[in-house]
């Protein structure tokens, strides 16, 4: 079964740095095999406390895959790049 990636964006500090993250980022994702599912900033809350400013989601061949690319030596060489330039949080997510 297919494995997913959410990135959440809250706030980008940094448009320079965090364009120059995504730059870098994508080349590793699609080394793993994920692909990019939907980007938005059209995201508005229902309800709650969650404010977001963005989000994107990629799918992976599992979630295993996915969680893979995300402690590969490629992406922890860049991730500090959009732990600095923007407020953010990610989650797998796991279909069953």
């Amino acid at each position: 079964m297919p494995g997913y990636f959410l990135g959440v964006i809250h706030g980008v500090n940094d448009e320079a740095a965090f364009g120059a993250y995504q730059g870098v980022a994508m080349p590793t994702i699609e080394q793993y095999g994920g692909k990019m599912v939907w980007v938005s900033t059209g995201v508005e809350a229902g309800d709650g406390d969650w404010p977001p400013q963005g989000l994107i989601l990629f799918e992976f061949e599992s979630s295993a895959q996915a969680r893979k690319w995300y402690n590969s030596p490629e992406y922890q060489a860049v991730i500090g790049q959009r732990l600095a330039s923007t407020d953010s949080n990610t989650v797998f997510i796991d279909v069953e």
